[in-house]
């Protein structure tokens, strides 16, 4: 097989590789469901990474493959040196711009996408969220009610409208991670971290604490209810002016009851 063939061969291959990555980055689901407005960007920044990884991965995997069956030693020739070669400045300059571009577009789609995420609409609520070992729980205020503030260990939030959470932490640092809405914010003590979505699904969704926190980490969970607006004010109604005990670490208040009936 001439050297010229060979080389066509080794081109179509990874022409068909890159096809399959590409063709799997889409058909596989990799996410949960997108349930925010911020997922969906998110995600379309993960696809736009994937097809510019893939490419690139393999155009480097096929060089090694090639040149290791092209070039490789041959019986007899362990004590043979390898042709002297200078180098070639106008490859090494090709194959260090490209790269720079690639990298360059990424990083301001990336910002892009951040920015878009993090923009403040014209209108949202405010709600509080406190960790500690190991639980959450959210306060809203009575600019959200209109009347007495609401505390609850269940997050309940409207469908389309922007909310923007104040994190905060009572003992070590957390995380704050709603997959479905695919933001995470650590929630560090003494500091207060704002964290914006805007929920676009109805139904519910976990929260999870993603950073460990103790040995309960695994057990601090809790649940985001995204309801219609006329349900989410009526659960403001027949919450107003309930409170989650203090200090204690399995969540379990009278306001539960009362959240999970709503």
């Amino acid at each position: 097989m001439g050297r010229q063939r060979q080389l066509i061969l080794t081109i179509a291959a990874a022409v068909v590789a890159v096809a399959i990555g590409v063709v799997l980055s889409y058909v596989i689901h990799w996410f949960p469901v997108q349930a925010s407005t911020q997922a969906h960007n998110t995600d379309r920044l993960y696809h736009v990474l994937v097809d510019a990884s893939i490419p690139i991965f393999v155009l480097v995997v096929t060089v090694v493959l090639y040149c290791a069956w092209q070039f490789r030693m041959k019986p007899g020739e362990e004590l043979k040196d390898g042709p002297p070669i200078h180098g070639n400045t106008r490859l090494e300059v090709v194959w260090t711009t490209i790269p720079a571009v690639i990298l360059l577009a990424l990083v301001s789609y990336s910002f892009v996408i951040l920015h878009d995420n993090e923009k403040k609409p014209a209108r949202e609520i405010h709600v509080g969220v406190t960790g500690q070992q190991f639980a959450w729980s959210f306060q809203y205020p009575p600019s959200v009610t209109g009347g007495a503030p609401v505390e609850s260990d269940q997050l309940y939030l409207p469908e389309g409208e922007s909310v923007q959470f104040a994190l905060h932490s009572k003992d070590v640092i957390h995380a704050f991670w709603i997959p479905a809405f695919r933001l995470q914010e650590d929630v560090v003590p003494g500091i207060t971290v704002k964290y914006r979505a805007t929920p676009d699904r109805l139904g519910t969704y976990p929260i999870v604490c993603n950073l460990l926190c103790g040995l309960g980490h695994s057990l601090m969970r809790a649940t985001v209810h995204v309801v219609p607006q006329a349900r989410f004010q009526q659960w403001l109604k027949s919450h107003a002016g309930a409170t989650v005990a203090g200090g204690s670490s399995s969540g379990a208040t009278s306001s539960t009851t009362a959240a999970a009936a709503g």
